[in-house]
């Protein structure tokens, strides 16, 4: 027989990982944050993204940042480990500039409904899971990837009447809260991971609903450390635990920004779970599958992946400085 599976819900390890006074922070702030949502919301397109291109490459120069240096070690490992200390440091910034641009775009669009079709590429998928009902023939796990304007794309899906439940971190620093918080006023039902929300979800699975979640956000209190990247990493498995007890499929799913102005989704196949005599590699397995494609949404456009928790800090030494 295999060992027993656990999922471990804790309050994220990051916040003890930076320093008290970490500018990270100061930006996580309610002051931070009434200050991006005033410049998001109030500023025409052109002002709004030449102040978050400023702001974008202030934050991405200071080597010193937790979350810069966390940011570096991720664009570096999903560029294949090769770019120099000159080549990171553009990444980085253009990284820094895209999620700015996405905060910006979220803050200054939500609340206006008519401009979602402008910017909006829909897709089948998309619109198949909008128009779900809440329980539908068999339940799906729906694994989200940290990718361009996510949240827009979210909030946008709960003001178009998404019926699902989605996962959220049990403790939030207040960007996190803020997030959760503008979610909810847009008809999302969040639910707080905890063991007793996943025989909830489990629950739901099983009548035909939908889960949502994310896989990318790293901990290092996590008990698993599946592949990602060449490496192994300290992320959630949740997802993969619910759908092997429920017995449903994971699509993953991600959005890019283009060049034509508009956020396109990218969607996998739904991907069965495979059984293994060892619930651990049973977990690990199929954790791996998902991520594979999670890794092949990223590499479309590394720049547009929004993570400053350091996923892999066991090769943080070999990141040019």
């Amino acid at each position: 027989m295999g060992r027993p599976v656990h999922v471990k819900i804790t309050r994220p390890s990051h916040p003890g990982m930076i320093m008290e006074k970490d500018p990270q922070n100061i930006i996580s702030s309610p002051l931070g944050l009434a200050i991006a949502y005033a410049i998001g919301r109030y500023t025409p397109n052109w002002l709004g993204h030449r102040l978050t291109d400023l702001g974008a490459d202030f934050i991405a120069s200071r080597k010193d940042w937790k979350m810069v240096q966390a940011a570096r070690l991720n664009q570096w490992v999903v560029r294949g480990e090769n770019p120099d200390q000159a080549a990171l440091d553009a990444a980085v910034h253009e990284n820094f500039r895209n999620t700015a641009r996405s905060i910006f775009d979220l803050y200054h669009n939500i609340n206006n409904p008519k401009v979602f079709s402008q910017i909006i590429n829909v897709h089948p998928m998309a619109e198949q899971i909008i128009r779900r009902p809440e329980f539908a023939d068999r339940g799906m796990v729906v694994t989200g990837v940290h990718m361009s304007n996510f949240d827009f794309i979210a909030q946008a899906a709960g003001m178009a009447g998404l019926n699902a439940m989605l996962f959220g971190l049990p403790d939030m620093d207040p960007a996190y809260r803020k997030q959760a918080e503008m979610r909810k006023e847009k008809g999302l039902n969040i639910v707080y991971a905890s063991s007793g929300t996943i025989k909830q979800a489990i629950k739901y699975l099983q009548k035909g609903g939908l889960v949502m979640t994310g896989i990318d956000r790293p901990d290092e209190s996590f008990l698993y450390r599946p592949m990602f990247f060449g490496h192994p990493a300290a992320l959630p498995i949740h997802h993969i635990f619910m759908a092997l007890k429920a017995q449903v499929p994971v699509l993953v799913g991600s959005v890019l920004w283009k060049p034509d102005g508009k956020y396109h989704f990218l969607f996998s196949e739904p991907i069965e779970m495979q059984s293994h005599p060892d619930r651990h590699q049973e977990i690990i397995l199929n954790a791996e599958r998902v991520l594979q494609i999670a890794e092949d949404f990223i590499r479309h456009d590394p720049s547009q992946w929004s993570m400053t928790f350091p996923v892999w800090p066991d090769v943080m030494d070999k990141v040019p400085k």
